[in-house]
């Protein structure tokens, strides 16, 4: 035997060794599993059904290229039916499956030894499902896309208990909370928190039925002791706002006229709510490994469990220069498919076309980025330099903490700091290359409690902003004339305004704030701050400009956009379709599509 042919053989039957064990592992560990409406032997049935027949599901089981393992109907090479799927980092899905993404019922489980029993839907935990995690805590009621969403009951580990309404992974609506020390409150909540209506029940029978606001009695409420005694007032943390009647009962032997309101926030500070256990990552992020579809040509596909696809996936045995050049390449390609053959579970046939694994496999095309780089020599390069500084400036300034309720002078449109740069660096500012300039903040107050509210990172904000790459400059698609500036990470635009522009928002900044603190998932734009350059030269040129979350920043190819203002006067691009791309902004009458929404995210986008 030729040294070509022993090695080849030696290969080939090191990578059957490393397939058997795979097997076995995989055996040993689906073993021991077990979950209500999907067994074994359901699996087992199916084995009778042989190789696959075109057009018709069948019994597989397979070890994929990356060391995957799955187990039972195969459909059009995708799981379809009832299945086991076991990652090589120890999670596991047992189930039903529908053209590759979870469908219908299953159980998820990770290797914390956490896991979820219940409904699928395109990859995702939705419907109705038990999640046990690895610290104990168990859920069992409705999901909306890996999130707890509808009526619901989770026990904590702790002992504690919430049994209500869900939104969005948060408690919202009416529910129940019990502590383990008997402590409980029925009523409002919001985000998580106590938040309305409600009443709280001691375990030594003292009660507060009253409206809520962050956890804490907030608004009119009564204080009831079981001797009949009440308190009726006006309650806040703030001793100055507090304001109330006590009542003594008549089998009470004296009035407990020095009684402190403040005792029962002292009382509550130790009823903390479990945040709960995070889980660390979602059944819809689990990829599937490489196999091929007959649909779709020669191309191979990675598919996710919720059905999106990647590309450049590396295939085992494509750097052994094993299968490079030698006397008989024929030969060696034939051994290499039908090894390749041999891992991806699929039917040695020269004949069949759609299983040429040595096609090259396509980068994706890379978007094309909109706007002009400012770099140095453009007209606008010193304005962006001026724009950078102030903003490090106001962000890393100094500031006493505050809390979300703001005083009216906060939104006084006269609240404004100024602060003059000179080249060679000052007190309070450094040393920068371009040319002396004034900056100002506009309700610096305001603004720095709108970032904590959106939770925006200072540190990531400066970096974003401030950092090492340049903004990118659009001209205006509207017809204000503003400039849009966008920074390198396309999370924020930064828009020039006109000084009656600033007039007008700065009336409406009140309302803007107490708006979108109302409404935490509000559709309304963020914006982060309000600011004015003051330019040197005789001519003292200002220049305006507000910063604002983007829109349009995805981590997915944006493929066409729209400025949509609820008209069909005049909303119209007037460009046809060769002359349009990705970066092209249309209007209402060139949106031809309808969006389905789930009932519960179209009834909360509704309201």
């Amino acid at each position: 035997m030729s040294k070509e042919h022993s090695g080849v053989l030696r290969a080939w039957e090191s990578t059957m060794r490393k397939t058997q064990a795979a097997k076995k592992r995989a055996n040993n560990i689906f073993g021991i599993t077990s979950m209500a409406n999907v067994t074994n032997n359901d699996l087992e049935d199916d084995t009778d059904k042989g190789v696959s027949i075109s057009g018709e599901a069948y019994f597989a089981e397979k070890i994929l290229p990356n060391g995957d393992y799955y187990t039972g109907q195969w459909y059009d090479n995708f799981p379809d039916g009832q299945g086991k799927y076991l990652w090589t980092d120890g999670c596991m899905y047992l189930g039903e499956w529908h053209k590759g993404k979870t469908m219908g019922k299953g159980r998820f489980s990770w290797p914390s030894g956490a896991s979820y029993e219940g409904e699928f839907k395109t990859g995702y935990m939705d419907g109705t499902g038990t999640y046990i995690g690895s610290n104990g805590d168990t859920y069992k009621g409705k999901w909306v896309m890996n999130m707890k969403h509808g009526h619901g009951i989770l026990n904590y580990s702790n002992g504690d208990c919430y049994d209500g309404e869900w939104r969005r992974g948060l408690q919202e609506g009416h529910g129940k909370y019990q502590w383990q020390n008997k402590n409980y409150y029925i009523g409002e909540w919001k985000t998580g928190v106590i938040f309305g209506k409600g009443i709280f029940v001691w375990s030594n029978g003292n009660t507060y039925d009253g409206y809520w606001e962050d956890g804490m009695p907030k608004g009119n409420g009564t204080y009831q002791w079981p001797d009949g005694s009440f308190y009726v007032g006006n309650w806040s943390k703030d001793p100055d706002e507090q304001n109330g009647t006590y009542y003594p009962s008549e089998s009470s032997l004296a009035a407990n006229l020095e009684w402190d309101p403040t005792t029962v926030y002292n009382e509550l500070a130790g009823c903390k709510i479990c945040v709960g256990e995070r889980v660390s990552i979602m059944p819809s992020q689990k990829r599937l490994a490489t196999w091929y579809s007959s649909k779709g040509g020669d191309k191979p596909r990675r598919m996710s469990v919720d059905g999106r696809v990647s590309v450049g996936v590396e295939r085992p045995l494509d750097k052994m220069s094993l299968w490079e050049n030698d006397g008989n390449s024929n030969g060696l390609r034939q051994v290499k498919r039908d090894l390749d053959c041999e891992l991806l579970g699929i039917p040695h046939n020269d004949a069949n076309p759609k299983f040429n694994l040595g096609l090259p496999l396509k980068a994706p095309k890379l978007e094309k980025r909109q706007g002009e780089t400012i770099s140095k020599g453009h007209r606008n390069y010193e304005l962006m330099l001026n724009l950078q500084l102030g903003i490090r400036h106001s962000v890393g300034r100094p500031a006493p903490a505050t809390s979300f309720d703001l005083k009216a002078s906060a939104f006084d449109p006269k609240d404004k700091i100024w602060t003059r740069f000179p080249r060679e660096g000052s007190k309070y500012t450094p040393p920068h290359q371009s040319y002396e300039f004034k900056w100002k903040d506009y309700c610096p107050v305001v603004f720095r409690t709108l970032r904590k509210l959106f939770k925006v990172d200072p540190a990531d904000y400066m970096i974003s902003i401030c950092g090492d790459n340049a903004l990118r400059e659009l001209s205006s698609p509207g017809k204000s004339g503003s400039f849009f500036y966008l920074t390198d990470d396309d999370r924020y635009m930064i828009k020039t305004m006109k000084k009656s522009e600033v007039k007008m928002f700065l009336r409406m900044l009140s309302a803007y704030y107490n708006h979108v603190r109302s409404f935490e998932n509000t559709l309304v734009i963020k914006y982060y701050g309000l600011h004015c350059v003051k330019l040197p030269g005789t001519t003292q040129k200002k220049v305006r400009f507000i910063i604002m979350g983007n829109l349009l920043r995805s981590d997915y190819t944006i493929h066409r956009r729209f400025d949509l203002k609820g008209s069909s006067l005049g909303r119209i691009t007037e460009k046809n379709e060769f002359e349009t791309d990705n970066t092209t902004i249309l209007k209402d009458l060139d949106l031809n599509f309808i969006f389905k929404l789930q009932k519960a995210w179209y009834q909360e986008f509704c309201w």
